[in-house]
């Protein structure tokens, strides 16, 4: 094994198991907060304007392949934030 996989004590990835406990808030949490702050008049509009310059954009052919994965990554967020919207207000 190369030196670079071995952390300077030469015990490989120890170190991870030092890490602090997540502080993260519960999935219910954070389910609720988007709710609150997006299921309000100017979260529909927040939300439609994020889809506008995210979704409902089309590329051109010429368009390197980097850009293309970069709003590929933006869509997946305005996506992943509609989906805890849905799941905050109970949709199923």
């Amino acid at each position: 094994m190369n030196g670079m996989a071995r952390d300077e004590e030469g015990v490989g990835w120890s170190w991870f198991e030092d890490a602090a406990p997540s502080t993260r808030p519960h999935t219910e949490d954070v389910t609720a907060a988007f709710a609150r702050c997006l299921d309000s008049e100017d979260g529909v509009l927040v939300m439609a304007h994020l889809r506008h310059v995210t979704v409902e954009r089309v590329l051109g052919p010429e368009v390197p392949a980097t850009a293309l994965r970069y709003l590929e990554g933006q869509r997946q967020l305005v996506g992943y934030m509609a989906e805890l919207l849905k799941r905050g207000r109970g949709d199923k």
